[in-house]
């Protein structure tokens, strides 16, 4: 019951977001936009040092969008695609963060810019209501207390892991998020199809993200990163139903999903296999 208010929605329709890692050529970012993906989470805090980090994030930025600048979108108010960035804590001044958004502003690009995560280390304690982007706290978010405190300083959406923070602390930062009227949605953490509904279970009962058209958010990019992903499918105990395949850029959760769990608390005979003798 104290926790409702953060899980009031079900959605039938769940965004995957893909994930736009350093050395995803961009005729391949371009793909994954017409396969129907339309929230792109784009990685940046590149290895070197500030200025060079800066340098190489610029750079991807302008390539990135100049393959995905003239396409559009029916599920965000703007009908542009959102970019959504990942920096991993990797810029120390926001004066460096802010010569970014020059940039962006300069290629024509701003106005795509959704969201920036944890773009500075977690020790600098900070106001960061002056920047213009609705900052994300991921890591930082260890707690339900960080995560007010972090609302407090200015960041504006809580990235939420239910598959390594625990459902509990999920639930909770979920509740102080809602009741600051900050948005939620879920990090992926690159997880086995298995552990994707247990994101989805989460997502798909939170408020819409701000700029989306009444559809949940869930960052999925395992298909990407996984070798024999397929194969992981094959696990998973309500493998071949309909919400655990992306279609267009969707996970579609119907009522079976709902009534089931996606399916996450049924037996797991090959998870299961791996303790046995």
């Amino acid at each position: 019951e104290p926790y409702k208010i953060a899980f009031t929605e079900r959605h039938e329709k769940l965004a995957a977001i893909p994930l736009v890692s350093y050395n995803i050529s961009p005729q391949d970012v371009r793909k994954e936009a017409e396969a129907g993906y339309f929230f792109m989470k784009i990685k940046i805090g590149q290895g070197g040092t500030q200025k060079e980090m800066l340098e190489k994030d610029m750079k991807r930025l302008t390539e990135v969008h100049n393959v995905l600048k003239d396409l559009r979108t029916p599920h965000s108010d703007s009908g542009l695609i959102p970019y959504y960035f990942d920096a991993n804590g990797r810029y120390e001044s926001k004066d460096t963060l802010f010569r970014f958004l020059d940039h962006a502003n300069k290629i024509k690009a701003f106005d795509h810019f959704a969201i920036i995560e944890e773009p500075f280390p977690e020790e600098m304690e900070m106001s960061v209501k002056d920047i213009p982007v609705r900052l994300v706290a991921d890591e930082t978010a260890h707690t339900e207390k960080d995560a007010l405190h972090r609302i407090e300083l200015g960041y504006r959406a809580m990235a939420l892991k239910p598959i390594a923070k625990t459902l509990s602390m999920t639930m909770k930062v979920a509740k102080v998020a809602t009741e600051k009227n900050v948005p939620c949605f879920c990090a992926d953490l690159t997880v086995n199809p298995v552990m994707v509904e247990w994101n989805k279970n989460v997502a798909a009962r939170l408020k819409s993200f701000p700029g989306l058209n009444n559809i949940g958010l869930v960052e999925s990019n395992g298909h990407q990163n996984y070798t024999n992903w397929d194969k992981m499918k094959t696990y998973h105990p309500a493998a071949g139903k309909p919400w655990t395949e992306v279609k267009n850029g969707f996970y579609y959760a119907n009522e079976e999903f709902y009534k089931t769990g996606g399916g996450i608390f049924e037996d797991m005979p090959h998870y299961e296999g791996l303790f046995k003798k």
